[in-house]
């Protein structure tokens, strides 16, 4: 059963990849869809990326009772969770609950009303017309995402911690700033990209094969919102062993 959904999925995006007919059509979609995916998310990523920073602020002071340990390094352990693993897989996984949800009941109403039918009838690529615009986005709009919900990590960090008495804005500060290094803003953006392309693609492959009605519709986009959130845990922990 896995390796017959496996190979359909590979197929259906060699069909998505396929040289599309006129370019122009898609740009329209694509703008649609950068606008879908990225800006109709980004009350939810921005609130939830802000108070994760400021509990995670709290719990890390909480756990670094010393007076051996510099209160600098609660901002730094922050900033480095943060950029690596809790704004790119978090805003991942509250992402493939919102967008991906989004696009198999989308595509998977197309589906059961006939649509796609009828765009294949007319000899129009359904596949690449529907699905590659969603995909681009993904892979656009995702990282760019992740990198708002760096920013907001750190600073729900430094409200936090200053609110809750837990460190200084100084020490925090000093803390974020101090032995930078850059190369895990690129794992985390690496991260962003594969996370953007698994949600995007698992969510328009599970509404393109959805058979039946309204009740199958529902539940092909649940199936994609678990397979999703499984896939990007296992994503994360292959990207994280090849890269650091």
């Amino acid at each position: 059963m896995f390796f017959t959904s496996f190979g359909r999925y590979l197929l259906l995006l060699k069909a998505v990849f396929k040289k599309p007919e006129k370019a122009s059509i898609y740009w329209k979609e694509i703008m649609h869809e950068m606008n879908s995916i990225g800006v109709g998310s980004l009350g939810l990523v921005g609130i939830i990326s802000t108070f994760i920073g400021a509990v995670m602020t709290m719990q890390i002071a909480f756990q670094l009772v010393s007076d051996l340990i510099p209160n600098s390094i609660i901002g730094q352990i922050n900033r480095d969770s943060s950029i690596l693993e809790l704004s790119p897989t978090i805003s991942a996984l509250v992402l493939a609950g919102k967008v991906g949800s989004s696009i198999s009941s989308q595509i998977g109403s197309m589906r059961v009303t006939e649509q796609i039918d009828a765009l294949e009838i007319m000899g129009i690529n359904a596949p690449g017309y529907l699905i590659l615009p969603k995909i681009l986005a993904g892979i656009t709009m995702v990282p760019l995402l992740v990198i708002l919900s760096i920013f907001l990590a750190l600073t729900g960090g430094l409200i936090g911690g200053a609110l809750s008495g837990a460190v200084t804005p100084a020490d925090y500060i000093s803390g974020i700033t101090g032995e930078f290094n850059g190369y895990t803003v690129a794992v985390a953006l690496v991260k962003a990209f594969v996370f953007g392309f698994i949600i995007t693609s698992i969510a328009a492959y599970q509404g393109f094969y959805v058979k039946g009605g309204a009740l199958e519709v529902g539940q092909a986009s649940t199936k994609s919102v678990v397979v999703s959130c499984i896939t990007i845990l296992a994503a994360d922990y292959v990207i994280t062993a090849l890269m650091l």
